[in-house]
């Protein structure tokens, strides 16, 4: 049988109460992933035998008749590849390198004694260095709901593997965003705990004085579930810390300085901000405005100082004796590391001391940040042209958390019109994750955020929206031009304040002017819904002095529009009054 997606918590409790069975979940997950695989199949590096799935699943519902209460009875959960599961290879997505593990990682092992079944080990960018998906020999996971973008990384796999409801959970890690930044692409949470507060034993480091292993939910109440049976003290992990939770009300949220929210043009992504920031003052929260230079300077030290060389060490000899074996951007990363000197290593550590002291004044003002996960996306094609400047861009919100010691929670928080995802995360002092997570639930109360946009299976075409003012109205001369390329009305509206229409002089068919102008007034426009191909065939026939530019409406949003040339309105009439051009033609048309 099929079982509709199900979260951690709804079947732990299905399994639990033994209205439902381990091996029908199982069943119903290998399924998922067999038909999902036939369209991504980059997703996973090594699953566990079918055979193997069945027998864990059959185990958990001999445990459950026996009368154990296993708070994660049967869910299905997958595992990054840097992270060690007895008996499967972990290869950290560089074959050569891949060893096969006598004994599971601790927060592994932890899963699977509360009930949890592994499925397998998942994508990533080799060593987990990068935040795109993109650096692996494996292939690159997509964004699952529009397979021209990445998926964000380095934890490709594990966030899809969840986005596309192939498993209820997924270990990832985190150490400059590796857990958010997916999470943020694919419309799901990503809680990078506390540095130690989860074990690292069994895990690959990137930098191991900065990794955490982390999590992919669809819910907060999973994300709560995972941190309550794996967190705590590992006496075998040098870095582990002792849990020390802190619960304190997060009522003041600190934001970015307008001058400070940098998007990179991307302009869907800055309006989902502003929703995400309303929303949080809905839950009743403080919004301050504040300074993040000093987190932004701290982040440079991660790719830009010492760290680096960190890196380096953590692949050890391999570096030296396999180089070949490295993919060429991760390559190139690592190498950088070997040339730093024990001086530098100095210096940026005491330069972090000193950003340290800064950010730790912020919690005078604030209890925690709201800030972008990313600034923006990237199709995979643009990323493999530009692979370590568009990577860097992903990290600009990112790269401090973990070098000053924060917890984080990545959230949802919309979909641009091309269904790629936008995210916030939510970021406090160290040992403020459940208040994090309590944070977040809040939020997307407030936010009640519109259902994700459907799998991309293959069969979605990339669309352009387009704002027509003009000859292309329906019932216009032009309008032709649309409905021969199968476009879609979208909208009839009306443009921001601030533009002037003007008719044109001596044009055939007679045709507007759309001009922005701070004294202009809201014209009324058609916005029209064309693929991507068709669109770029439109615009080879657009006529000068017209062209295709980008107009904002008036909810705020931008599309691609009509929009023209000074010379464009050189003996035209200003009929900006009239508020659109079907009122100017039925206005001088013959009584």
């Amino acid at each position: 049988m099929t079982v509709a997606r199900m979260d951690a918590g709804t079947i732990a409790a299905a399994v639990g109460q033994r209205r439902m069975s381990a091996v029908e979940i199982a069943e119903s997950a290998l399924a998922r992933i067999r038909a999902y695989h036939q369209v991504q199949p980059f997703v996973w590096i090594e699953r566990v035998s079918e055979a193997e799935v069945l027998a864990a699943a059959r185990a958990v519902d001999a445990r459950i008749a026996a009368g154990e209460a296993l708070p994660l009875a049967g869910v299905p959960f997958a595992i990054k590849d840097n992270i060690d599961l007895a008996g499967l290879p972990t290869t950290a997505a560089c074959p050569d390198f891949a060893y096969t593990p006598a004994r599971s990682a601790t927060v592994v092992q932890r899963l699977i004694d509360a009930g949890a079944i592994p499925i397998g080990k998942t994508n990533l960018d080799q060593f987990a260095t990068g935040l795109n998906g993109t650096r692996s020999p494996y292939g690159a996971p997509t964004c699952v709901f529009n397979r021209a973008y990445v998926s964000g990384g380095s934890s490709s796999g594990s966030a899809v593997a969840v986005a596309a409801g192939l498993v209820a959970f997924a270990l990832g890690t985190d150490t400059a965003g590796s857990g958010r930044v997916p999470a943020a692409f694919n419309g799901i949470i990503g809680l990078k705990p506390t540095k130690g507060r989860w074990s690292t034993t069994g895990l690959v480091p990137a930098c191991r004085s900065l990794d955490c292993i982390s999590v992919f939910t669809a819910t907060i109440a999973d994300a709560q579930l995972v941190d309550r049976v794996v967190g705590g003290f590992d006496p075998a992990d040098a870095f582990s810390r002792a849990l020390a939770d802190r619960a304190a009300p997060l009522r003041r949220v600190g934001v970015p300085r307008p001058d400070q929210r940098d998007f990179l043009g991307d302009a869907a992504a800055q309006k989902l901000y502003d929703g995400a920031i309303a929303a949080l003052a809905a839950t009743g929260a403080t919004i301050v405005e504040i300074d993040i230079a000093p987190l932004r300077e701290a982040a440079q030290l991660l790719y830009g100082g010492p760290w680096v060389a960190e890196r380096a060490a953590a692949v050890g000899d391999f570096l030296e004796n396999h180089p070949d074996a490295i993919d060429p951007v991760v390559r190139s990363i690592l190498e950088a590391g070997r040339d730093i000197s024990g001086a530098e290593v100095f210096t940026g550590t005491y330069k972090l001391a000193e950003l340290a002291r800064i950010a730790d004044r912020l919690w005078q003002d604030v209890d925690m940040l709201a800030l972008p996960t990313a600034p923006t996306i990237y199709r995979i094609a643009e990323m493999k042209a530009a692979p370590i400047a568009l990577n860097s861009h992903l990290g600009l919100y990112t790269n401090f958390v973990n070098l000053l010691d924060m917890a984080a929670l990545a959230l949802p928080a919309g979909f641009r019109d091309n269904d790629t995802g936008f995210g916030i995360t939510l970021i406090g002092p160290a040992w403020m994750d459940r208040a994090l997570l309590d944070a977040g639930q809040s939020y997307l109360d407030a936010a009640a955020l519109p259902p994700a946009p459907s799998l991309d299976l293959g069969n979605k075409m990339e669309k352009v929206k387009l704002a027509v003012v003009g000859a292309h109205l329906e019932g216009m001369p032009l309008h032709w031009q649309l409905t021969s390329r199968n476009a879609r009305l979208y909208a009839a509206t009306r443009t921001a304040p601030t533009y002037r229409l003007y008719a044109i002089a001596n044009s055939t068919p007679p045709k507007p002017a759309l001009v922005h102008s701070q004294d202009g007034a809201a014209i009324a426009v058609e916005v029209y819904e064309l693929d991507v191909e068709a669109f770029g065939s439109f615009v080879a026939e657009v006529p000068a002095p017209l062209a295709i530019g980008t107009v904002t409406l008036a909810d705020g949003t931008s599309v691609k529009g009509f929009v023209a040339e000074p010379r464009a309105i050189e003996g035209g009439k200003d009929i900006t009054a009239l508020g659109g051009w079907r009122a100017y033609v039925e206005a001088v048309q013959p009584a």
